[in-house]
């Protein structure tokens, strides 16, 4: 069968090769009929010249001819640049949406379960247009990180390269799986005129005091040279040599994110376009805590160990100080207790070396060592023995912690395991002391044992004591924060290059703003052992621009993670050359509306860059809401057949064997489809395979009859008188409801969505009368529907009933309410909970005509029997349920 399209008219023919006409003969008689029907005018009057095409028509949709053509001519047309919002004449007046998913770090190969994420992005950012909105949907790359370094040493290839590589492959994918990306607006972290910009926000911070260099203990591999993430700690070796790893401290920078630490807390109660589970993650780990400081003196020292506490109305329970053995005053310890005791905290410091903070403070059973030492407590005046330990972290709060082991679970295990006191001194109102306990009593209650506070309850003692250690001079109110300062020093050659000099007269020395970027150097050997460009003479050497004298680069590069805390705002400007961003054009794009991504980056990414937009709120940069995210949505994990996808494993599915496969439209739907896109999907053959049976079924259910559904404005409800029409019009209006109550909601459940296309096609199928406008009606609006979710079939089917615009570029299918309307509703009678009937009704039917027609059905009263009838229960235009006894 061939089809002749021109100008939007169409004429079907039987088929060419076989009938008694010539193919050509055929042709040339619809080319004249279609000539004299359609591209005349009604007065007779001939129209301006139209292209005419020859469609070949096929029982099956051939994806792989369609889905790149259009492609490529979406690419051609630049139908998904986003145009700077305005009010002003001749800028883009509609509402503006500015969505995107957490750009990818370019490893060089996306499969299935990168493809969901995408997928999901893209179907919202698709509807927002057809919804009417100026959409800006960009794409770019976390491209800094250890991972090139990794490939430089294993295969001999530059970062740079490895990285350009990769990008230009994955670039690929997320193009052949038909994404809606503005690519005009791309960035790639790792080029100087994208890390140009993370150096003068840098030095921007480092000018408001937020940006700092001190020392602090990190991972260090001996053998390596090199500082090591907490991830690459692996039983306390090395991951790439497999040497011990020792805790060292060095020199290094630092971002003050503690002082916005109550800002970005209390900001997050008005964020309610976040999972909730999301905030919670980020209280928790700022973890604000209102307490008291205060310090306990060292006998024989002129010094006193610090300690805070939540929880000072225990004070006069203290049995034992715990320190980490990093702290500064262990080193004045050792000097005033014997040479054994000195011996031995050396040696259980020493234990501690190769392990890192995860293992100390969660994998590690808690244990110490007696210093020999003795504190004073500074109320109960009692000597109190100073413990180092493996639990207490000198990065953390004070460095030390209060041992009360009758009122803290841990203190109490640590007190049992080394024989030491158990001292109650609070118990709950109305009760003595219980001795011995069994378990902590960690609640509230009433002060025992606490000299003038005895009796009192704990809330009022807090209050009293902080004011008694206040007027000592010994100890204040004060808050303290679980989270820490941000660490961004990297010993790596692939990051960012700190801005910064030093110069024997002048000390810490900024680099000028007009010598940024600081360039990485070419050709520098990576060998994984300690930092590269501390080993490039040339890098590091330089001039100081105070003095003219000699001065030396700082060799670290920043964490990656800085300039994934900014990108979303050189989106909306990237190729500016002056600014990091327009400040106008951020106040007209951001807030982003909708951002995606995973979970994992809930106290890194995400925390990391609300910091950075009140910082730069702060500095007038940008205005509105001092949040970058308006709404955070986390998509869900993907499977393959039950399993995590690894390389090991052999099981990962990958876009391009798909798309070759079974098509892109058909791996889209899947995706959508399989479960809600929060939860955990599972990639399975026979689930890709019935979204592959779902497109052909559109395309046999629509294809044959696309130049007659052109006479059918999807716009406007057709003509219908029959139920079966009415039926298929209403599914179609159904199914429209679904593709914006998904996005106006924010749940984006698009299988819901596709199991509304699913009966609509359904209804088409078995719907008899193909001539009738109902039927012609649910053609047209059949790709309108689609467009979001499987765009190539639908742009395909949109063209070939004539449209010459992308149906992307067409407003979406408003539900009609009238259509929407149903004639009659099914009621479920239930007799003692079990279904006996299924009755039809009028809708909005009253409970009182319901019980009737239930009492009149031959199948109820059959069940009733002459038994009365206890209780009656009727839910509106969908349940009777009766209650006999």
């Amino acid at each position: 069968m061939l089809v002749v399209n021109a100008g939007g008219a169409r004429c079907q023919t039987a088929n060419a090769t076989t009938g008694r006409s010539s193919p050509s003969a055929t042709i040339q008689r619809c080319i004249v009929a279609l000539f004299h029907a359609e591209i005349s005018d009604p007065k007779g009057a001939p129209r301006a010249a139209v292209p005419i095409t020859i469609l070949p028509m096929a029982d099956s949709y051939d994806f792989r001819s369609i889905e790149r053509a259009w492609q490529e001519r979406w690419e051609r047309e630049g139908i998904y640049r986003a145009h700077d919002p305005s009010s002003s004449p001749g800028h883009d007046a509609r509402p503006k949406y500015f969505t995107m998913e957490m750009l990818p770090y370019p490893s060089g190969d996306l499969h299935v379960g990168h493809a969901k994420n995408y997928t999901l992005g893209d179907a919202i950012a698709r509807t927002m247009r057809m919804l009417g909105y100026n959409v800006l949907h960009p794409m770019g790359w976390d491209a800094f990180g250890l991972p090139a370094e990794n490939a430089a040493i294993q295969r001999g290839i530059e970062p740079a390269a490895w990285t350009r590589s990769n990008i230009e492959n994955m670039r690929r994918q997320l193009r052949l799986m038909g994404t809606s990306y503005d690519w005009t607006r791309e960035i790639a972290t790792c080029l100087p005129e994208y890390y140009r910009w993370n150096q003068w926000l840098f030095l921007r911070l480092y000018e408001h005091g937020l940006a700092y260099k001190r020392e602090a203990p990190v991972n260090w591999c001996p053998h390596d040279q090199t500082v090591l993430a907490n991830e690459q700690v692996i039983d306390g070796r090395c991951w790439r040599c497999g040497h011990l790893v020792e805790r060292r401290n060095l020199s290094q920078w630092f971002l003050k994110i503690t002082a916005y630490a109550d800002r970005l807390l209390h900001a997050l109660d008005g964020l309610d376009g976040w999972p909730e589970r999301t905030k919670t993650g980020q209280r928790n780990w700022i973890g604000r805590s209102e307490g008291v400081q205060f310090g306990f003196a060292v006998e024989g020292l002129d010094a006193a160990i610090e300690v805070f506490t939540t929880r000072i109305d225990t004070v006069y329970g203290v049995t034992f100080l715990a320190v980490a053995p990093e702290h500064p005053l262990v080193a004045h310890i050792k000097k005033i207790v014997s040479d054994k005791h000195a011996r031995a905290i050396e040696q259980f410091a020493e234990s501690l070396q190769s392990k890192s903070e995860l293992e100390r403070t969660s994998l590690m059973e808690k244990d110490g060592l007696f210093t020999g030492a003795f504190a004073i407590n500074p109320l109960s005046h009692e000597r109190v023995p100073i413990w180092v330990t493996n639990y207490v972290l000198a990065e953390y709060g004070t460095g030390a912690v209060m041992g009360v082991p009758a009122h803290d679970e841990r203190d109490f295990d640590f007190a049992k395991k080394h024989a030491l006191p158990i001292i109650q001194v609070i118990v709950p109102a109305g009760e003595e002391v219980v001795a011995p306990l069994e378990a902590a009593y960690v609640d509230d209650g009433r002060l025992v044992a606490s000299d003038d506070y005895n009796g009192m309850p704990s809330e009022r003692a807090r209050i009293a004591l902080a004011e008694r250690v206040n007027a000592m001079g010994v100890g204040h109110k004060t808050v303290n924060y679980r989270f820490r300062d941000w660490l961004v020093s990297r010993q790596r050659y692939w990051g960012t290059p700190i801005p910064i000099l030093y110069c024997e007269r002048c000390g810490e020395v900024a680099v000028p703003d007009d010598q940024l970027p600081v360039l990485l150097p070419p050709d520098v050997p990576i060998t994984g052992e300690g930092s590269p460009l501390a080993r490039d003479p040339a890098f590091i050497n330089t001039t100081c621009p105070k003095c003219g004298g000699p001065a030396r680069r700082e060799s670290d590069t920043m964490d990656t993670f800085f300039e994934s805390s900014w990108y979303f705002l050189r989106y909306i400007d990237p190729r500016d050359t002056h600014a990091a961003w327009s400040t106008d054009l951020a106040n007209r794009w951001m807030n982003v509306d909708q951002y995606i991504g995973g979970a994992e980056h809930t106290v890194l990414h995400l925390l990391y860059s609300r910091f950075f937009y009140k910082f730069f709120h702060d500095q007038g940069w940008v205005s509105g809401r001092d949040e970058p995210f308006e709404r955070l949505f986390h998509q869900g994990m993907l499977l393959a057949n039950g399993e995590k996808m690894s390389k090991s494993r052999g099981n990962v599915v990958g876009i391009d064997e798909t798309a070759d496969t079974n098509g892109v439209d058909a791996m889209r739907l899947f995706l959508l489809f399989m479960t809600p896109p929060e939860d955990t999907g599972n990639w399975t053959d026979e689930g890709i395979s019935g979204r592959v049976r779902f497109l052909n079924r559109v395309w046999r259910a629509s294809e044959p009859h696309l130049a007659r559904a052109t006479a059918v404005s999807p716009r406007e409800l057709p003509p219908v008188n029959d139920p079966a029409g009415r039926a298929l019009v209403r599914a179609v209006h159904v199914a429209a409801k679904s593709v914006i109550d998904e996005v106006s909601t924010r749940r984006f459940h698009f299988n819901t969505t596709i199991a509304k296309l699913d009966e609509l096609i359904n209804a088409m199928t078995e719907f008899s009368a193909k001539d009738a406008p109902a039927y012609l009606y649910a053609v047209h609006a059949l790709p309108l529907l689609l467009a979001p979710y499987a765009p190539h079939i639908a742009d395909e089917l949109w063209s070939r009933m004539g449209h010459t615009t992308s149906v992307h570029l067409e407003r979406v299918i408003e539900p009609d309410d009238a259509a929407l309307a149903i004639d009659e509703i099914t009621l479920v009678v239930q007799v003692n909970g079990k279904i006996r009937a299924r009755i039809p009704a009028a809708p909005g039917i009253d409970e009182v005509a319901a019980i009737e027609l239930a009492l009149a059905d031959p199948h109820v009263q059959a069940q009733i029997d002459g038994k009365s009838i206890r209780k009656q229960i009727y839910v509106p235009d969908k349940l009777v349920n009766l209650v006999i006894g």
